[in-house]
């Protein structure tokens, strides 16, 4: 992969296929100035005046990854809330999954004491409210101990109104995780939902019903769908074919060929439809790094052949398959050929990684190529890999 991403007030016309998000054109061309699209076209006809010029197999818009704790070796949460420290680490981390395509990003957090993520949020704050950042994602602590995964359950806790009022107060949290079946949980989920927080539901214990109560309450998100809730039984659906089956809900599924076999992240896919159904990485600092020792929230992970999972091992080797699954080492451009690989269309996995996640927050700017867009352009190979990421 070769990647030039140019400063945002360079004026860049791009030459291929365009697929706005909207509309197909062939041999298309989209020009980006101040870090918009100003005009979209096709054929050789003049365009706005451009510094610069680059042909590709593809054009689509940036990437949006609603669901990320890390890449290049930092996580966000590695400042402990000191805010230099945390600006740092967003920092490499949205320029190592840039390189790949995304140019919208939510912050996910992994369980941490409730003052600690009161004191992160807060310093990532600055990075939401300037656009470098689309948001903070809090992913613990209200999850279920039985479904902990890669989260300390030592920390974990039931949701109560004041923890929720802190979190909300920092003004960076866009969506949270919960399982609707803790104490307080549907109550958490009305709150947040009605406090404009995006409420998913993940690391969950619930049943069918359960997951349907919560939706019921507001929310719209399955947190990496199978991934640490009840698998599906046929006298038994548990939570994953109530959130499949209900049209206010769009789930995330990882397209890394480890969470799920493709077989299953192209049935979930189908299942939903086009607009329902979000590819997120749900990477660790490992994501664009090599295999080796990194941490997850004050827990030790290995990564063997790029497969990240937690060290449960007496003598530290940390051998793959030693623990449970630590998030990946994904990035949304090889999501993206995880999912073309799988059987589906093209467009409907491109939409997976712009329209649709965009369109989930409320991002109106992000996700198309049509004029006014602020979300950038990704040129492709014939093979899907990124060449370039504009602006």
């Amino acid at each position: 992969m070769t990647t030039a991403t140019t400063a945002a007030a360079a004026s860049v016309l791009l030459r291929g296929e365009v697929h706005t998000g909207r509309r197909v054109i062939t041999d298309g061309w989209v020009h980006l100035a101040g870090g918009r699209v100003t005009a979209v076209g096709a054929g050789f006809q003049p365009a706005p005046p451009a510094e610069h010029e680059e042909r590709g197999h593809r054009v689509v818009p940036g990437f949006v990854d609603v669901h990320c704790h890390g890449g290049g070796g930092a996580a966000f949460g590695d400042g402990h809330g000191d805010p230099e420290r945390e600006a740092a680490a967003a920092r490499t981390v949205a320029r190592t999954h840039r390189e790949h395509g995304t140019t919208t990003l939510v912050a996910s957090l992994v369980t941490r004491p409730v003052a600690e993520l009161v004191a992160v949020a807060t310093a990532l704050g600055p990075l939401v409210r300037s656009g470098e950042l689309a948001g903070v994602h809090l992913e613990g602590p209200w999850l279920s101990p039985a479904r902990a995964g890669a989260h300390a359950p030592a920390l974990l806790r039931a949701p109560v109104d004041d923890d929720v009022e802190a979190l909300v107060a920092t003004g960076a949290v866009v969506m949270a995780t919960v399982a609707p079946e803790l104490p307080g949980g549907l109550d958490a989920v009305r709150r947040l939902s009605a406090a404009g927080v995006l409420v998913a539901v993940g690391h969950t214990d619930a049943d069918a019903a359960g997951a349907r109560a919560a939706v019921d309450e507001g929310a719209r998100v399955a947190t990496h769908l199978f991934n640490a809730m009840p698998a599906v039984h046929h006298r038994d659906p548990g939570p994953v074919v109530a959130l499949l089956e209900d049209q206010r809900v769009v789930v995330e599924l990882i397209a890394d060929g480890v969470h799920l076999h493709p077989l299953v992240l192209a049935h979930a896919a189908r299942s939903a439809g086009r607009g329902r159904w979000v590819l997120v990485t749900d990477a660790m600092a490992a994501a664009g790094c090599a295999d080796g020792r990194y941490e997850l929230g004050g827990l030790a992970v290995s990564v063997v052949d790029g497969v990240a999972r937690l060290v449960t091992d007496d003598d530290g080797t940390g051998a793959a398959g030693a623990g449970a699954i630590a998030g990946s080492t994904l990035t949304l451009d090889a999501a993206l050929r995880c999912a073309v690989d799988a059987g589906l269309p093209f467009e409907d996995a491109l939409a997976a990684v712009t329209s649709t996640p965009a369109a989930l927050l409320g991002r109106a700017d992000r996700g198309h190529l049509e004029p006014g867009a602020t979300g950038g352009a990704v040129l492709l190979d014939a093979d899907l890999h990124v060449e370039s990421v504009h602006p």
